[in-house]
Parts: C-alpha cells; sequence; structure tokens
C-alpha cells in the first residue's frame, strides 16, 4: 500500500458484532479508502446521524483498535479521528457458533448496504452520462471452477483493481474520477 495502512484481520466475534452497524460501516470505509482525518460533527454529515451519535461510534470502533484519535489540526480543542486500516478482511472460525452468527450480523449489513447502492443506481443511471452509463456493469456470470482455481480468480481480480483504490490513488486520479463501488462476491451454489 502506497501509505503503509495494513488490511484488519478480524476475527474476534466481539468485533464482528461492534462492526454490524450501518453507520460504523460507513465511517470506516469512508476513513480506510480516503485516509481522511475527521471529527464527529464531519462524520455525522456521512452516515446521516448527530456528531454525539457519531462519537458515540467512533468510540466504539476505537474501542476495538479500528479508528483512533488522530492529531489535532490546529488548536489542539477538536478531537480528530483517522482509520487504522485500508480494509477488513473477516475471517473467524466458522465452526464456532457465535463467530458464525457474529458473522453473519456483519455480512448482512455489508449486503444490505451494496444491495441499497445498486437499487440507488438502477433508478437513477437514466439521469447519468452515457459515458457512466456504458462503463458501469452487472454481471452474474457462473463459472466451473475448483477451489484452487477459484483462489487463483480471487488473487486475479485484486490485482487488477489495485492501483485503483481509492486511498492509493486519492491525490493524483483524474479529475472526472468518481468514486465508484466494486460489490464482488465469488462462492460455489448447489
Amino acid at each position: 500500500m502506497a501509505d503503509g495502512q495494513p488490511t484488519a484481520r478480524i476475527t474476534d466475534p466481539k468485533v464482528m458484532r461492534a462492526l454490524a452497524h450501518p453507520a460504523r460501516i460507513a465511517i470506516i470505509e469512508h476513513l480506510g479508502s480516503t485516509g481522511a482525518v475527521v471529527t464527529a460533527t464531519e462524520c455525522a454529515g456521512l452516515v446521516g446521524l448527530s456528531p454525539s451519535a457519531t462519537s458515540y461510534h467512533l468510540r466504539e470502533l476505537a474501542k476495538y483498535g479500528l479508528v483512533e484519535q488522530a492529531p489535532s489540526r490546529g488548536d489542539g480543542r477538536e478531537r480528530v479521528w483517522r482509520s487504522t486500516t485500508s480494509g477488513l478482511n473477516v475471517d473467524g472460525d466458522l465452526n464456532e457458533p457465535e463467530t458464525r452468527a457474529s458473522q453473519r450480523a456483519l455480512v448482512d449489513v455489508y449486503l444490505n448496504r451494496d444491495f441499497a447502492r445498486l437499487r440507488e443506481w438502477v433508478a437513477r443511471a437514466h439521469e447519468e452520462p452515457k459515458t457512466w452509463q456504458e462503463a458501469s456493469a452487472l454481471m452474474s456470470p457462473m463459472l466451473l471452477l475448483n477451489a484452487e482455481e477459484l483462489a487463483e480468480v480471487n488473487r486475479q481480480v485484486k490485482e487488477v483493481l489495485a492501483p485503483y483504490r481509492r486511498r492509493e490513488r486519492i491525490a493524483d486520479a483524474p479529475a472526472d474520477a468518481r468514486p465508484v463501488a466494486v460489490h464482488y462476491a465469488v462462492f460455489p451454489v448447489e
């Protein structure tokens, strides 16, 4: 990574449960993908909550080491926060019922957020410039792979996306670049 921020590996079901809230996911995504330093008031505008509610969520995220207080930007009276990670990797022991339930709750929050974004895009796509309409895609190919091949596909997809990650590219992206959500899921079906 350009700025050296690691991806956090989440294995503890308590941390998964703490993350399983739409506002916390939005905060982590914003801070992790931009490297921004924000106050609770600035963050409140991003997540649609009051500054006091956002401050509570920031403190909860800090309790689990996912955000931290950043050095002051000025007179030292405002409390600013930054991410300690550039992304999350949820990887708990799925043989443990508590972990399974916590991971499912967290994944549900992510899926609800991602599908809401997708529905919102579909509803407004006709208002977007033709170039963005044509560049966007919704694909659902059915593949035939073994586990090793699937692992290789995942490695290649990560490699293709890596140069475009928002945090690493934010300083020198083209002037017309916009944040683009990528929802990628591959799994065996019955």
